[in-house]
């Protein structure tokens, strides 16, 4: 990925200085260019394209935006209830996400949404234990978890 950037950086300061215009828009014309020109040359590349990867991240952005707001109403509700009629609890997420990085942005991404909180990693960093504030099911929670952050994480870095 790093070789990509590096490419469509050159490529964009090549066509700038052809053009002889030291602009930001030539330098965007020929940035431009570079992914085109990379994405067509891209079997020739031993990586994946890299702004598919750049795209996954922006998705895994959007992903934690929509989860804060939903988090946030769902937290308003329960606050405005008359009746408390909450089930707090602490469960184990299995995670099989393997480096320390993936693990420690998957327990921020639950922690920053409101209603959860990473309480603690086990030591081999394949469990991560959550407390919830309502949380009527257990594995659906687990299943929501797995199938929004940590498949986003995954889709990533993989």
């Amino acid at each position: 990925m790093a070789l990509q950037i590096l490419l469509n950086l050159i490529i964009a300061f090549m066509w700038m200085f052809l053009q002889e215009s030291y602009t930001f828009s030539s330098f965007f014309a020929g940035y431009l260019i570079g992914i085109f020109l990379l994405f067509m040359l891209q079997r020739f590349i031993p990586d994946t394209f890299y702004m598919r990867r750049i795209w996954r991240f922006v998705r895994l952005i959007l992903l934690f935006i929509k989860e804060l707001i939903l988090s946030n109403i769902s937290i308003v509700k329960l606050v405005y209830k008359p009746n408390l009629d909450i089930q707090p609890g602490i469960f184990a997420l299995p995670t099989d996400l393997t480096k320390n990085w993936e693990v420690t942005l998957l327990a921020n991404l639950i922690s920053l949404t409101p209603g959860t909180l990473s309480i603690a990693v086990s030591d081999d960093q394949s469990t991560i234990y959550i407390h919830a504030l309502d949380i009527p099911d257990v594995e659906k929670e687990i299943q929501s978890i797995k199938e929004t952050f940590e498949k986003a994480i995954m889709e990533v870095t993989r």
